[in-house]
């Protein structure tokens, strides 16, 4: 019986005809070469965090689980080499074992790093990039079974290519990575309306190092997180474990779950819950390790879509999402999250040549969400927005191709090291042509 594999949110499941779990470069190449002579399709799937069914192998799957750590670390330099299987949470310790750490990361650290950099995981921060801005270099195994390295100077296309390649180009087997030394963030999380927000929101991402904002739609409440970093040498002042246990595993998980069930169990609870979860909020002030700081634990499953739109179409998209959310004949009980990036020249990543705002609307597991994600789709995508790679969406190649100025480079680079599509599946089909 071939064992069945589902994606955290259940949005995407495979059945592949067999699970290889290589422990080195040679076995990923000898994964590869062996599905190529057998005419099966390979599909590296991290750890199946994504929400889209990027991740998805009919044919060979490839579980880089035994292929995890850091190879090396030069601490004066920050260029870490770390292998490709590394989830987050992992390698965010090792670095800070080594006063290392990412410059910038996003709130989930179960993702593998190179599935991370593969779908265009971001954080926020309008002077910062995601996290594919913060490779110096990488390795990838080729249909072929050779390796490519790859950097600014070295293979500089494939380089542009692979730094958010959606796994179409091969399989990453090492990332060296630009580190910065650990770092304190002051972490500033406080209430408020989403027109004051917005008013202000540009004037805030130019001061403030991280700024993101959580609305619950069906009123005007929000919560604002701002993220600074502090002088080195900052002693931190975070949370007592009781309180951190207190706010994020009873009230962020085990309550809103319950809330959730609830509007889930009973619709038309599902707009005065919401409104219920922002009047609950209170102000939380503290500081510590960058990492802990950036990372939440997400234990309410939900599904998600999300779209980055140039930063000037931010209110506009707000205002008709405002309007749109109004019509729904369902209620929504998970925020819309806004975050911002700093403008990139990575070819598939969302925030390529422009400063970009993120808009990633959710719902829980569950509860109806076509309708209202179909809605957000429609604005996004007419102010000339970009799907997350990892996320839900409907747009396929040909309106992608319109959105990225340098897609048919990266076609063109994906036809020059892998023309047979081996590292395909129905959904790169979708997104990137046949």
């Amino acid at each position: 019986m071939k064992a069945q594999w589902t994606n955290w949110a259940g949005t995407a499941s495979a059945s592949p005809l067999r699970v290889e779990h290589p422990a080195s470069t040679d076995a990923i190449a000898h994964a590869i070469t062996s599905a190529r002579a057998d005419g099966r399709t390979v599909r590296p799937r991290g750890s199946g965090h994504s929400f889209s069914e990027i991740a998805v192998a009919p044919g060979v799957a490839l579980d880089l689980d035994a292929w995890t750590g850091i190879i090396s670390a030069d601490t004066e330099s920050g260029l870490v080499k770390v292998r490709s299987g590394t989830p987050l949470h992992q390698l965010n310790a090792s670095l800070d074992r080594l006063g290392l750490a990412m410059a910038n990361l996003g709130d989930i650290d179960a993702q593998t790093i190179s599935g991370a950099v593969s779908t265009g995981t971001h954080g926020t921060g309008a002077k910062l990039g995601g996290l594919s801005t913060q490779i110096e270099a990488l390795e990838l195994v080729l249909a072929d079974g050779s390796i490519a390295s790859c950097s600014p100077t070295e293979n500089p296309d494939l380089f542009n290519a692979a730094r958010l390649g959606l796994g179409a180009l091969g399989v990453i087997s090492t990332l060296t990575l630009r580190c910065v030394p650990s770092f304190v963030l002051h972490a500033r999380e406080t209430t408020g309306h989403l027109d004051g927000i917005l008013e202000e929101f540009d004037d805030l991402t130019a001061v403030e190092d991280h700024v993101e904002f959580h609305w619950f739609l069906h009123g005007d409440g929000v919560l604002v997180k701002r993220n600074n970093r502090v002088p080195t040498g900052t002693e931190p002042e975070p949370l007592s474990k009781l309180r951190r246990f207190y706010e994020y595993e009873v009230m962020e998980n085990t309550v809103f779950g319950l809330v959730a069930r609830l509007a889930r169990g009973i619709p038309k609870t599902a707009r005065p819950l919401n409104k219920l979860c922002a009047a609950a909020l209170s102000e939380r002030v503290y500081s510590d390790h960058s990492h802990r700081v950036f990372v939440s634990p997400r234990r309410v499953r939900f599904v998600e879509s999300e779209y980055a739109v140039p930063r000037e179409a931010l209110h506009d998209v707000i205002k008709e999402l405002r309007a749109a959310v109004k019509k729904l004949d369902h209620g929504v009980i998970v925020p819309v999250e806004v975050r911002t990036a700093q403008g990139d020249d990575i070819w598939l990543s969302t925030a390529s040549g422009r400063d970009t705002a993120y808009i990633a609307v959710h719902q829980f597991l569950g509860m109806p969400y076509r309708k209202y994600f179909d809605a957000f789709e429609h604005i996004a995508a007419s102010a000339g927005g970009r799907p997350h790679w990892g996320k839900m969406h409907t747009l396929n190649a040909e309106a992608l191709r319109n959105r990225y100025p340098r897609f048919d480079d990266f076609t063109r680079i994906r036809n020059q090291v892998d023309p047979d599509h081996l590292f395909t599946n129905p959904y790169l089909d979708r997104v990137l042509g046949t």
